[in-house]
């Protein structure tokens, strides 16, 4: 098994998992605040189709180790998008003062991403002629009688990752879907909400030398905020969850039941500066021979500037301003591909400011320690490799200028490294990777 782009799936799972974020890593997926325009108004439903095109390099797309002949390539990208919803509440109030909410709201958005290699080296064209691929994501969001006593919600998202190996011959493609829903108590005004919800999660590998790693998760859920001044309040979630692996039980992977819960304040501490603090504990009730346990703190803490004087609107459940910068912390244990779980420790920088309305600047960056235990797999009754940390590096930078309200031409660069020389079954995990694109972009 090449191991070196399992890390990679298994931090993706972890900590980039959203579907409605991204179809393959282009910023103006990720939050509909930098992708859309002003859309297409027909009734009460808004329209932003968009396609954007890109074309750049890559140093090492098969995140090869420095001694394993690394191979660069140009890439090609292009990826349509189009979301469909409701008209937004900042909208609707400008439109007709303090309009009652509608009985039902509701987002949906689909996009997708064709990816074309040349490579810069004969020796590689073959390896990369088989790599052109698409990626694609659909989400959907409903919200029922929102902004009332009681409402409920319902979210479906289904995302193809495209997610390479240091062997041409292998990938870690896999569709990734969710679908859930939850019931929301908001009495006296919203002061204080309660939720309770379920989420059914489902991970295809579409490799069959990584058939085995497909599995299914349930995830019971409830959350709570009290706003006890206007624009702070304490928070509460907790989580039940069950993985099972059921194609093959005797690949190694363990069934779990993951237990979280964290208790935590949000609030503005003056008009342009907020402050998360949450903390709590996890525990993963592995369930197997020589099962590897986490039971331990779990913790986020943010502090965010608003750069716009007076926002703060996300706190009130508000739209969220593009221009902020955050710097943060955030621990927690994930599911692993590779032995039982892992443990992230990410410390993470991120800016978003709109310069004159024009010029769009996006930086993010994040160190993250991650920590795996003792190494079981197969029959679990050796261990694979002990226990042992791999720091990830990703750091990103994304700017616009936009020559109209639906036109923008843009850069994009990216470093990413597993800084380690790890080496397991024969695989060093340790690689480096970077990535400049220069794109174009139409949007509504």
């Amino acid at each position: 098994m090449k191991l070196r782009g399992l890390i990679c799936a298994v931090l993706a799972v972890g900590m980039g998992y959203a579907t409605t974020a991204s179809a393959q890593d282009q910023i103006w997926l990720k939050d509909r605040r930098y992708g859309e325009g002003i859309g297409i108004r027909t009734g009460d439903f808004e329209l932003h189709p968009g396609i954007g095109g890109e074309f750049g390099y890559d140093s090492n797309y098969f995140l090869r180790a420095s001694n394993e002949n690394p191979a660069p390539s140009l890439r090609a990208r292009i990826t349509p998008s189009i979301t469909l919803s409701t008209v937004g509440q900042e909208r609707r109030e400008g439109e007709s003062g303090a309009a009652e909410p509608p009985k039902v709201s509701f987002r949906a958005a689909v996009a997708g991403t064709y990816m074309e290699f040349i490579a810069l080296d004969k020796a590689d064209s073959n390896d990369f002629s088989e790599q052109r691929n698409i990626a694609g994501v659909g989400s959907l969001q409903l919200t029922i009688m929102p902004r009332r006593p009681f409402s409920g919600d319902i979210y479906a998202d289904a995302l193809r990752s495209v997610q390479p190996s240091n062997d041409a011959n292998f990938n870690f493609n896999r569709f990734t879907t969710r679908a859930g829903a939850g019931l929301t108590w908001a009495p006296g005004g919203g002061m204080f909400d309660w939720r309770i919800g379920y989420e059914f999660g489902l991970t295809y590998f579409q490799d069959t030398a990584f058939r085995d790693l497909s599995n299914e998760t349930h995830t019971f859920s409830t959350r709570g905020r009290w706003r006890f001044l206007p624009r702070t309040a304490v928070l509460y979630d907790g989580s039940v969850g069950i993985t099972n692996y059921h194609l093959n039980p005797q690949n190694g992977q363990l069934d779990s039941m993951p237990v979280r819960t964290r208790l935590g304040l949000n609030g503005l501490i003056t008009r342009q500066l907020s402050l998360l603090a949450m903390a709590g504990w996890g525990s993963s009730f592995y369930k197997g021979l020589n099962a590897q346990q986490y039971d331990g703190i779990i913790a986020q803490a943010e502090l965010k500037w608003f750069i716009t004087p007076g926002v703060g609107n996300e706190l009130l459940g508000g739209p969220l301003p593009i221009s902020t910068a955050a710097l943060g912390y955030k621990r927690d244990f994930y599911n692993s591909y590779l032995g039982d779980y892992f443990l992230a420790d990410r410390f993470y920088l991120t800016l978003s400011h709109l310069f004159s309305g024009r010029f769009l600047l996006v930086i993010d960056g994040a160190y993250t320690p991650t920590s795996f235990p003792t190494i079981y797999q197969g029959n679990r009754t050796m261990p694979t490799h002990e226990a042992f940390t791999a720091p990830r590096v990703d750091a990103t930078a994304f700017g616009e200028y936009r020559l109209s309200d639906t036109f923008g031409i843009n850069i994009t660069t990216r470093y990413s490294a597993n800084i380690t020389d790890v080496i397991v079954q024969n695989d060093n995990l340790g690689w480096n990777r970077f990535e400049a694109f220069l794109g174009v972009r139409w949007f509504l």
